[in-house]
């Protein structure tokens, strides 16, 4: 997988846990996955398609998405399902939205389809050109996960590997 497109993905997902839970974040770990992806809790999947196409899974433990809903709310909250998927989509558009602006200043085209619950307990496996890194993210409510698989549209490649040939 080529950093080019994870990088951004990294960069926006640190920063923005870091600034809406108003603490330091650290990136406990980057895995590349090359079997089925499994579920950790409440998980909000985006799809990208164009020059760069795949998936980003942002993926919390039922806790540590309540304690992160918690403190974006500035209050503690019943416990109710559909304001922790809420706010689980929600942070995989902020983590999108701040992607989709650097991969687009390196010139990809691509649309972002909106968040969905991702509610399988498994499934999404890589395919021959698509590996998934996964990224641990440590925070002051508990461990985020990010899952992302991402590969050149095959047209893209070809056009690239031409740019290189020429170099």
């Amino acid at each position: 997988m080529r950093m080019e497109l994870i990088q951004p993905f990294i960069n926006a997902a640190d920063a923005v846990f870091a600034e809406s839970l108003q603490a330091p974040t650290k990136i406990a770990g980057l895995t590349m996955d090359e079997n089925t992806y499994r579920r950790k809790g409440v998980a909000a999947l985006v799809t990208i398609k164009g020059d760069i196409e795949g998936r980003v899974i942002l993926d919390l433990a039922p806790e540590v998405a309540m304690c992160v809903a918690s403190q974006l709310a500035g209050a503690e909250l019943p416990e109710s399902e559909q304001v922790i998927c809420e706010t689980v989509c929600e942070l995989a558009n902020m983590v999108i939205g701040n992607s989709v602006t650097l991969l687009n200043d390196q010139g990809f085209r691509f649309k972002v389809f909106p968040p969905e619950i991702h509610i399988n307990e498994e499934g999404l496996a890589g395919s021959v050109d698509t590996e998934a890194m996964v990224l641990c993210i440590e925070t002051p409510c508990g461990e985020i996960y990010i899952n992302i698989a991402m590969h050149y549209l095959h047209r893209r490649r070809r056009e690239q590997a031409s740019v290189h040939a020429l170099d």
